[in-house]
């Protein structure tokens, strides 16, 4: 994958952003192997600005590859990866949040010990002016302010930006790693597993804050296998099955039932619907 020319055809240009219809982030024929394992075969996928898009599919179907793919955790053996109109190569991390693209891992990566302030500019910390630069001297002040900005704007319910995380509930830890996570003012936003071990309460703060990013204009992945969940935020439903895409169904036009069929490779290629209607007639005949 590599990036195009600085002097490209304009003309070659166009073509190549109206065949990605919009998508902030596009992959086209995106393939990655492990040894004997073909994890990822031929994957189109496509994410649009403002939209919630959920990646789902049983263990071992390639969501983990793919986001690892997007992330710049591995690099494509085949394929190309298209950020808003420009086709790129996300050859490391870095490279991906350099475009925009931000990922948050489902053990979240943050210090228990650690104020909300510490952790969410971890490894980015502001230093002060002054003779503050010479002795490295912490901007306790801004960073504090800016923290309190951001989680306001995003309405994430926690005590103080001074408490520890570790006194934080499973919810209010997964607000403050996707807070985190847009410091950098990412246009993508990959979240793996949001809900998971999470109970009723903490599942809707996050599933509010999913609707929020949306609401600010950013294009969301969501990896997760609880279609309840699914169904509550995603705008589209993408379907990974053994390496290979299994379906695209926009969330208010589909059901659960034909998500799960399509999952679980019910009768290759035959609907919900008619993959029911198949399995009671073979109990019936039984």
């Amino acid at each position: 994958m590599s990036s195009p020319g600085a002097d490209a055809d304009p003309g070659e240009e166009k073509d190549r952003k109206m065949a990605t219809n919009g998508a902030i982030l596009s992959l086209r024929g995106v393939s990655k192997r492990f040894g004997p394992v073909q994890a990822l075969d031929g994957v189109d996928f496509d994410v649009q600005p403002g939209e919630v898009v959920a990646l789902v599919g049983d263990n071992g179907a390639g969501k983990s590859t793919l986001v690892k793919v997007i992330s710049g955790i591995y690099t494509a053996d085949d394929g190309t990866v298209t950020f808003e109109g420009e086709e790129v190569s996300v050859s490391s991390p870095q490279d991906a949040t350099q475009l925009g693209i931000a990922t948050v891992y489902q053990d979240l990566a943050l210090c228990d010990n650690l104020d909300v302030v510490a952790n969410l500019f971890l490894g980015h910390e502001e230093i002060a002016g002054g003779a503050g630069q010479v002795t490295y001297q912490l901007d306790e002040t801004a960073m504090e302010q800016r923290s309190g900005e951001l989680l306001e704007n995003l309405a994430v319910t926690i005590p103080s930006v001074r408490s520890e995380v570790g006194t934080l509930s499973g919810g209010q830890r997964q607000q403050v790693a996707v807070a985190r996570s847009l410091l950098g003012e990412p246009r993508v936003v990959l979240l793996d597993e949001p809900t998971a071990a999470l109970g009723v309460a903490q599942t809707a703060q996050v599933l509010s804050l999913i609707k929020r990013l949306r609401e600010r204009g950013l294009g969301v992945v969501v990896i997760s296998h609880n279609l309840a969940d699914v169904f509550e935020v995603a705008d589209r439903i993408f379907v990974l099955r053994l390496g290979k895409a299994a379906g695209t169904y926009g969330a208010h036009d589909t059901t659960e039932e034909h998500v799960v069929a399509a999952i679980t490779g019910a009768k290759e290629g035959e609907d919900a619907d008619e993959a029911e209607l198949a399995a009671e007639k073979r109990e019936e005949e039984g």
